[in-house]
């Protein structure tokens, strides 16, 4: 195991090289002294001709001290943008049936520190509601969902009721619960065939 650790407020590198064998540690090479310690009596020949080979002790030593830390900044760097990124989700309504949940949606969002609830009148509902757990998605965003009863209320009512999805740095996104804005799987009524809707 090698590498180093950059502490990017002071500035301060530090490098490490382990070698383990069977779970133990075997050998460590000690960038202060500009050695390799033997841990252990099978590790002591390794030690010495190591410690004999000059020239591979000041390539670590370079290596640890310039060449790692520039790859760590560098990679920390190109990551930053990656990882503090955020992504806006697309938010919709969906039910199975007329009888079924409706679910508000998210799907698409970045990072995982969101929220998403149900409202009525501006106030959290805590009955009759159901929430998922944050998902991954294939693309490294993240979906989730939150289930809302409907049965027990009238549909004139349902205006009343907003699903609301809250992701830190981004403005609140809010549904209307609307029966016309609901996306379902359900087949169209005859009727709605007939006249081409």
């Amino acid at each position: 195991m090698y590498g180093c650790d950059w502490d990017d407020v002071t500035g301060e590198v530090k490098g490490f090289e382990h070698y383990g064998f069977d779970g133990e540690d075997f050998m460590i090479l000690d960038l202060e002294t500009e050695s390799y310690i033997a841990p252990t009596p099978e590790a002591v020949f390794t030690k010495h001709r190591e410690n004999g080979n000059k020239g591979y002790i000041d390539y670590q030593k370079k290596y640890h001290a310039q060449i790692c830390p520039e790859y760590l900044k560098k990679y920390v760097n190109n990551g930053r943008s990656f990882l503090m990124r955020t992504e806006i989700p697309s938010v919709s309504l969906l039910q199975k049936s007329p009888s079924s949940p409706v679910s508000c949606h998210a799907t698409g969002f970045y990072p995982d520190r969101a929220i998403m609830f149900w409202t009525k009148d501006g106030e959290e509902l805590y009955d009759n509601v159901r929430h998922g757990e944050i998902l991954p998605n294939h693309d490294g965003s993240f979906q989730m969902s939150v289930a809302l009863d409907v049965s027990s209320f009238p549909a004139e009512h349902w205006d009343k009721y907003r699903c609301v999805f809250q992701l830190s740095g981004v403005k609140d996104q809010v549904i209307v619960l609307d029966p016309a804005v609901i996306r379902t799987n359900r087949s169209k009524t005859a009727s709605q065939r007939l006249n081409g809707y």
